[in-house]
């Protein structure tokens, strides 16, 4: 356990809870998010209370990418900085950033990646990015897909109930090492996503059942 896992593991007990106190949160598929090794968790992006949700949410201890603009908030910065998140400047080629996101998987921790680069105002999923394959298909690590759902309707003291759901990992194995096989990946992990959203919709509309499984 090195100073991040002690930071998510005392994250978990305060920041997790008032999540789970002011949005009710249930989560399907937990157990496929492998509990060990490197690993891509590449989620939907609706609120800026998606990543402590999906921090509730994983087993693992999530080194996410956010972007430059929050790391420069004082307070917001060192506290991100302090669960392990680093930075990148959106809508530029930023090889640093690159860089931590292939070391991170090949130091054999989680990376988490919200998928589509920002977020969806449109309440529902977007378009992938190839960031998520990129670093799946160069460093041979799996992608477990995730969605949320829930988020696009919290307001503060509206108590709204988020759900998330975990998909089965990807390999992208025999997948090109380029712009072509970033492509497909991305495709696969978009699909995946929309998926596990509409799941989370029909079960939203069920009244969120327990121990349902969310499709492989």
């Amino acid at each position: 356990m090195n100073g991040t896992d002690v930071v998510w593991a005392l994250g978990r007990a305060t920041i997790g809870t008032v999540v789970r106190v002011f949005a009710p949160l249930r989560v399907y598929g937990r157990e496929r998010v492998p509990r060990e090794g490197g690993v891509v968790l590449a989620v939907n992006h609706f609120h800026w209370l998606d990543p402590p949700v999906f921090g509730a949410a994983s087993p693992r201890t999530v080194y996410f990418m956010a972007k430059a603009e929050a790391h420069r908030i004082a307070g917001l910065g060192q506290l991100i900085r302090a669960f392990g998140t680093f930075s990148v400047r959106r809508g530029e080629s930023d090889r640093e950033a690159v860089r931590m996101m292939r070391t991170v998987v090949r130091d054999g921790h989680a990376l988490g990646l919200f998928a589509e680069g920002a977020r969806q105002l449109s309440g529902e999923p977007g378009e992938v990015k190839a960031g998520a394959a990129m670093v799946a298909v160069q460093e041979g690590v799996p992608v477990v897909p995730a969605a949320i759902h829930g988020t696009q309707h919290w307001r503060v003291g509206n108590f709204h109930p988020v759900s998330v759901a975990w998909g089965e990992p990807m390999l992208f194995e025999g997948l090109p090492k380029n712009a072509k096989g970033y492509r497909e990946a991305s495709a696969a992990i978009q699909a995946e996503i929309r998926s596990l959203w509409e799941f989370l919709v029909d079960v939203h509309a069920l009244g969120r059942p327990k121990g349902v499984l969310p499709p492989a």
